[in-house]
């Protein structure tokens, strides 16, 4: 096969191609469907192929340009996460039990990316439940990370970073309450947006075989990954619409503009590691070669703030309420242990550990309590987007991990610069951004010595989405953004 010009660019140089016949849709569409049938055995990102219907609606696509038509997708190659309904499509969240389960309608986003024009040609693979940073099933197998096939591409929508970064098409769709878009997305070299907080509505991204009801779930977002800054936006414009069956949720539409447009005009707080849960060497040096960049370039760069939330209090807010939520899905004999386990904790125990098990038997009069503090946490991040235009801190304390799939992640370990951590303590970076609900940016910055991608996120202030993406945008122009995996880079 001859290496096509297309499979690597962005939705943005792809969309001012297809708009300049440079390419027809279904030449991106027949590029994306040709390297899933070399590739992707190896990699196993996709689940589930459409590539009949895809192609269908790149004929489409091609109809509607030739007839002048411009609609913010139209002929963009499209992935979507296991997760989503869509009509036809099994939808199993990786569980085998859901195997069989097909629903009859598409996901309110899907509908949307549908009616921009984008072409949608599979699903991608997941963990059972959502529930891991990496990405497998009894269902569909393992997924893994194109730079290193014995190493997790993150998770929970592994699959879709995966996709991206061997060139599956140049969007997807992802979802993310631990950090199941940022995650993925640092390692695989990619970009993703963790939008505001019930910004964007997620109807029909709901665990089988619940019906696609209007659903705010506490912490929990959809949102845009891509191959290049901008075209989160783009795609982060298609899903923001209010969900039509709620009234009232409305206020995005006034999403403020970003707050700059110049690099120098920005005010940075760089965070590279925190002694709740420590970075390794190669995640802090590249941090800090970013923050040198970012000085060169004229931002405002501080290294610290008292404004800053204390980490350690917030992360352990973060671990009792998410598993408060999580605990609401467990067996009554798994929430019974979990009970009695919390209940024998010393009160002196602040372990990160402890806290999630003290979650999962929270009581709602505690869960109210835990509320107020989120209350005054968001306050406080308030106070300091009044000083700062953004943060930019870790993603996860070290490059992508070998495979690791024993059942009881509490028993997992991971090394950062050769020290054990206990596996889902990881909580705390992603969570530094989904407990206020701020919007979260996580861009790739570069490699480490072994050649596994390393990225950083920017959080931004709440509702100003518009302001880490823009900030990613500026970096990606100034320093350089995603590479091709060197395996799949034909």
């Amino acid at each position: 096969m001859v290496k096509s010009q297309w499979s690597f660019k962005t939705a943005v140089e792809l969309s001012a191609a297809l708009r300049a016949k440079q390419v027809s849709a279904v030449e991106l569409a027949e590029d994306a469907i040709g390297r899933i049938e070399r590739h992707d055995d190896k990699v196993n990102a996709i689940c589930v192929r459409d590539f009949e219907r895809g192609l269908a609606a790149a004929r489409a696509a091609d109809a509607a340009i030739a007839r002048g038509e411009h609609r913010p997708l139209l002929g963009i190659p499209v992935t979507v996460k296991e997760s989503y309904n869509v009509a036809g499509l099994p939808t199993t969240w990786g569980q085998p039990a859901q195997k069989d389960f097909t629903p009859t309608e598409d996901a309110l986003p899907i509908t949307r990316v549908k009616d921009a024009g984008g072409v949608i040609l599979a699903k991608t693979n997941v963990p059972v439940g959502l529930a891991d940073w990496q990405s497998y099933n009894d269902v569909y197998g393992v997924t893994n990370n194109p730079y290193d096939l014995g190493r997790t591409p993150g998770g929970s929508s592994g699959g879709s970073s995966a996709a991206l970064a061997a060139g599956y098409g140049a969007l997807s769709l992802g979802s993310d309450i631990g950090g199941s878009l940022r995650v993925p997305a640092f390692h695989c070299g990619i970009y993703a947006h963790k939008p505001t907080f019930a910004l964007v509505p997620s109807r029909g991204h709901t665990a089988p075989p619940a019906p696609p009801l209007p659903y705010e779930r506490d912490l929990a977002v959809i949102g845009p990954m891509a191959r290049g800054a901008a075209d989160l936006s783009l795609l982060l414009d298609v899903m923001a619409d209010p969900d039509p069956l709620e009234a009232g949720k409305a206020y995005h539409l006034e999403l403020p503009a970003a707050r700059h447009a110049d690099l120098k005009d920005f005010r940075i707080l760089v965070i590279d590691t925190d002694p709740v849960l420590p970075t390794d060497k190669t995640v802090r040096g590249m941090i800090d070669k970013l923050a040198s960049n970012l000085d060169r370039a004229g931002a405002k760069v501080s290294r610290s703030s008292p404004l800053l939330p204390d980490f350690a209090a917030s992360s352990r807010l973060y671990m009792r309420m998410l598993l408060s939520l999580l605990a609401a899905g467990f067996t009554p004999e798994v929430y019974a242990g979990a009970v009695a386990a919390a209940a024998a904790l010393p009160a002196s125990d602040t372990r990160l550990q402890a806290e999630r098990l003290r979650g999962c038997a929270l009581s709602h009069r505690d869960w109210v309590v835990a509320s107020v503090g989120r209350t005054r946490l968001r306050a406080q991040w308030r106070e300091l987007f009044k000083a700062f235009d953004a943060v930019i801190c870790p993603i996860m304390p070290t490059p992508a991990y070998p495979h690791d799939h024993s059942p009881d992640q509490e028993q997992r370990l991971i090394l950062i610069d050769g020290k054990p951590y206990v596996y889902p303590d990881q909580l705390a970076w992603p969570g530094i951004a989904t407990l206020p609900g701020l919007p979260s940016t996580a861009i790739p910055t570069g490699f480490a010595p072994d050649g596994l991608p390393i990225g950083v996120q920017i959080v931004g202030p709440w509702l100003e989405d518009r302001t880490p993406l823009k900030l990613a945008e500026l970096i990606e122009r100034e320093f350089g953004g995603f590479v091709p995996p060197k395996m799949f880079d034909d």
